[in-house]
């Protein structure tokens, strides 16, 4: 496949791998899936029962015990080498049997979460498993999806994924059909691409696939974890210690008993030998492996109360000796479902009311409610916020009794706070439809919408303050236009930082009025987002899961730090932790 697949055109793209918009003829997919191989990761090899059995027989501290155990015999005390022969075999027989379930366990969840993609083959749209998808295919993707293999985009609507698996980022990134020229882009971030092991958050579009198996970005990161030796735990470099510290130690008080049973108390050499030998086997603790092995037994069946599988009985420990736990923030700590509290708007502050994603409640000013739509400056912030979007509400239905969101959790909160102040999202974007998009991305730290507004077009900016409002020149002020000084901007700033120390997450938004859009009009960054009208900020707020206060509190009390990891604004970070 063409490593500048990205770089094609739609039908570029069809011709370099063989396909067409009508998919593959499944007689090519049949050929390409023998050529190609199963669209699976490959897992390291297996070791057999057998050796995974006797290396519970053969580890340090059994080999200790092995040793013991026959000394016992030559030592003439049969009964004491037999029970630490049936010490070792049954300790072994133990962890051979608790491993042996975890691994059967891990299997049968495997199998009951089989994968599946639609496909276009032969012109026609098809349901088959992914282990099936072969380089050519044509996927279809729509909300929700979860994708199967490296695909090259196509055809696109609004079409967004969640590449958090890749990059760790949870915000969904805009994909485009459009041919990528960019030559020093990372692979996640060129935006005509979808990768394996992702998910469609929003939008809809077709993909040609491109690769699959261990060849996708995925299966190149599992390649790499596959490729690392494991480490000891820390159990098992203790125990290796404390055997080394007991042989040395068993074996010098045998020599040393045995000397002095030979020259000092005058027995014959074969009497002293039989009491050296007993010496040091008196010196190994035969208890020791049984005890470490029932412990951690124990701690494994606490762990399955909890729906945690262990799949190796020495991992209970190294959880045990954890000191540092780096957590992210959204959808960890918090119940990643955000709820706006605050508007500054106009050079005044507004409330609202509500939790959740239901749009009950209202925009207070002092606790006093204002009528829906009463506000200009609060109706210019809000319809920017609500057009300026790619989320979507889902009132209750068959499946959920509650209120549900499709795309980002933040968008959806300025939804649910324009539609409790009267606006109504949908009416919204028919009255002032979509004409251009520019996708948020990181470095810019916000996003732009280009809208038709009575005749005309105007561009919606929002995002992280700091950056919104160093394009803005003006700031509308009782529905009227004036220029944006310094000492504004200090109340602006006065402002977001006020609401970050409340561990609040805010927003800015903007507008530009953009009359001369149209076909041939420039539309990249430098020529949009430039002078633009401040309508705003937008705080809110994820609240945090109930359990995590005593989930913190527990840690904190077992001495092991805790470490958020958040992209948030500086003071709101600090604020919530």
């Amino acid at each position: 496949m063409s490593s500048r697949i990205e770089s094609l055109s739609p039908d570029e793209v069809y011709a370099a791998l063989g396909s067409s918009p009508e998919g593959l003829s499944p007689e090519e997919a049949r050929a390409r899936l023998a050529r190609y191989g199963p669209n699976e990761l490959r897992e390291p090899k297996r070791t057999p029962l057998i050796l995974k059995f006797l290396a519970n027989l053969t580890h340090l501290m059994a080999i200790l015990l092995w040793v013991a155990g026959a000394m016992a015999f030559v030592a003439d005390m049969p009964q004491l080498g037999v029970a630490i022969f049936a010490v070792i075999l049954i300790n072994a027989v133990f962890s051979f049997w608790q491993e042996y379930r975890a691994e059967r366990a891990t299997e049968a969840l495997k199998k009951l979460l089989p994968s599946y993609a639609r496909v276009i083959r032969g012109g026609e749209e098809q349901r088959i498993l992914a282990s099936e998808l072969v380089p050519g295919d044509v996927v279809l993707l729509a909300e929700g999806d979860h994708i199967s293999a490296d695909a090259r985009v196509v055809e696109e609507f609004e079409l967004r994924t969640n590449n958090s698996t890749l990059t760790g980022e949870s915000t969904p990134v805009r994909r485009t059909a459009e041919a990528v020229l960019q030559t020093d882009l990372s692979r996640p971030e060129i935006a005509n691409l979808v990768f394996a092991g992702t998910t469609v958050a929003t939008g809809n579009g077709r993909a040609v696939v491109i690769a699959t198996g261990m060849n996708t970005e995925f299966g190149r990161i599992a390649n790499l974890t596959q490729t690392i030796q494991e480490e000891q735990s820390p159990i098992q470099a203790e125990i290796k210690r404390t055997v080394r510290w007991i042989t040395m130690s068993a074996v010098s008080l045998g020599v040393l008993f045995f000397l002095l049973a030979t020259f000092i108390a005058g027995m014959r050499t074969a009497e002293a030998f039989i009491f050296g030998v007993g010496i040091i086997v008196a010196f190994v603790p035969e208890g020791l492996l049984p005890t470490v092995t029932l412990a951690l037994a124990m701690g494994v069946q606490r762990m399955a109360k909890r729906h945690a599988l262990v799949k190796r009985l020495s991992a209970v420990e190294t959880l045990g000796c954890t000191t540092v736990i780096c957590t992210d923030k959204t959808g960890t700590l918090t119940q990643n479902e955000m709820t706006v509290r605050r508007l500054w708007a106009g050079g005044r502050e507004f409330e609202v009311t509500g939790t959740g994603y239901e749009p009950k409640g209202h925009v207070e000013e002092h606790r006093r409610p204002l009528a829906p739509r009463s506000n200009s400056d609060v109706s210019a912030l809000l319809t920017a916020a609500a057009l300026c979007n790619n989320a979507r509400l889902l009132p209750p239905n068959g499946t959920s009794a509650r209120w549900s969101v499709l795309g980002d959790p933040t968008e959806a909160a300025l939804l649910v706070a324009a539609a409790k102040y009267g606006l109504e999202p949908e009416e919204l974007a028919s009255r002032q439809p979509r004409r251009f998009e520019l996708p948020f991305d990181s470095r810019r730290k916000r996003m732009t919408t280009i809208n038709e507004r009575e005749e005309s077009c105007v561009a919606y900016v929002k995002g992280a303050p700091g950056e919104v409002l160093g394009l803005c020149t003006a700031i509308r002020i009782n529905g009227e236009l004036q220029p944006l000084d310094e000492t504004m901007r200090r109340r602006i700033l006065a402002a977001n930082d006020r609401y970050a120390r409340q561990a609040l997450r805010v927003l800015a938004v903007a507008e530009r009025a953009y009359p001369g859009y149209g076909p041939g009009v420039p539309c990249d960054v430098e020529t949009v987002e430039q002078q633009l009208t401040f309508l705003g900020l937008v705080a809110m707020m994820d609240p945090p899961r109930p359990e995590v206060a005593r989930a913190v509190e527990l840690c904190h009390r077992a001495h092991v730090r805790i470490i958020m990891i958040t992209g948030d604004y500086g003071l709101t970070a600090k604020s919530i932790a």
